[in-house]
């Protein structure tokens, strides 16, 4: 079979304007699967061969999509909205090829196996909290999944924890504190280290690096403390957007190093391991030293920063290589080698 014969598919959110774009411009068949309240916003694009329209997101595990993504012999690539609207159970279940490894989702989407992943990666990693009555210092409370930064909050001590967590259940965004998670808080500069894994050519690449652009914690260093205070805001960290990083260069080894251990645990503790498209986010402490909060095992947002390239990707290819084109590049690779079944899961 021809790369005309495959058709990449994803959902409209996140980041499918870059990959599907991506794929187009490596010559393969694109499929939109999208809400119907979307529809408006990807009909603008002409790389969009075909949209599969829905009325909810978790529609994608229906009969009748999965059905359109076999007929056009789909590969779907998975993203944070998947991740975010779906479980794991429903994504393993989902009965065509997915892009990766869809068994690492879960410990993506479960913070006790992340830590781990990260631990046994001897990756610097910030310290789990293990109940709010062992909160000592400055900590960040977490959902489980990929909320995108939505209801993390900051806190300090048993009772500031519990004031919080009260407001999120009276929201409905959980049903009680054990659907929280509690890490330490480590000062220093946010970064997301964005990397490509080949199980084809076993080489690691650093595509880029980002911060994240979060609402309204970002927003509040405009405010002077003592108005802070007396107004009592509260801080959220939901995700507006992206901006790009570029490392010191003596950086690089060391990020290098990590992507490398991470895939090489990753093959171990979740067969067959890190495939395609990944992030380390952390932050580089006073000491330039990078300490590792999370992990995506999925392409991220981020990334959508570089649909011409990074500077990173410049000193690999010789033209602009996005992380949905790199993806593309990695499907095409796999049927000319008759690898499909080493990329996907």
């Amino acid at each position: 079979m021809g790369t005309l014969d495959y058709t990449v598919a994803t959902l409209g959110s996140h980041c499918a304007l870059q990959l599907l774009k991506g794929a187009k411009d490596e010559g393969l068949r694109t499929l939109l699967v999208c809400e119907k309240k979307r529809l408006s916003l990807y009909k603008r694009f002409n790389f969009i061969d075909d949209i599969f329209s829905v009325d909810d997101t978790s529609d994608i595990a229906s009969d009748r999509c999965i059905g359109r993504l076999r007929e056009t012999n789909s590969i779907l690539i998975p993203h944070g909205t998947l991740i975010a609207y779906m479980n794991s159970d429903q994504i393993e279940r989902i009965n065509i090829p997915i892009f990766g490894n869809k068994w690492i989702l879960r410990w993506e989407a479960d913070r006790d196996l992340k830590q781990k992943l990260m631990e046994e990666s001897h990756l610097s990693v910030s310290k789990s909290i293990d109940s709010k009555n062992d909160i000592q210092g400055l900590c960040i409370v977490k959902l489980h999944g990929a909320a995108g930064g939505r209801g993390y909050f900051i806190a300090w001590n048993r009772e500031s924890f519990e004031r919080q967590a009260l407001r999120l259940k009276d929201q409905k965004m959980i049903s009680g504190e054990q659907d929280l998670f509690i890490q330490e808080y480590v000062l220093g500069v946010p970064a997301f280290l964005h990397f490509f894994y080949s199980p084809i050519t076993k080489e690691i690449e650093l595509m880029g690096a980002d911060r994240r652009y979060e609402s309204n914690v970002d927003g509040l260093g405009r405010i002077p403390a003592r108005e802070q205070l007396s107004a009592e805001l509260e801080m959220s960290y939901n995700v507006v957007g992206n901006i790009p990083i570029v490392l010191r260069e003596s950086l690089l080894l060391s990020a290098y190093e990590m992507g490398e251990s991470f895939v090489n645990t990753s093959k171990n503790l979740v067969p067959p391991g890190m495939n395609g498209p990944f992030c380390l986010e952390g932050v580089y402490d006073r000491e330039g030293k990078f300490v590792t909060f999370e992990f995506s095992a999925r392409i991220v947002a981020g990334t959508n920063l570089y649909v011409s390239g990074s500077p990173y990707s410049d000193l690999v290819y010789d033209e602009p290589m996005s992380m949905g084109r790199r993806i593309a590049r990695e499907v095409k690779l796999a049927i000319e080698k008759n690898m499909i079944d080493k990329i996907t899961s």
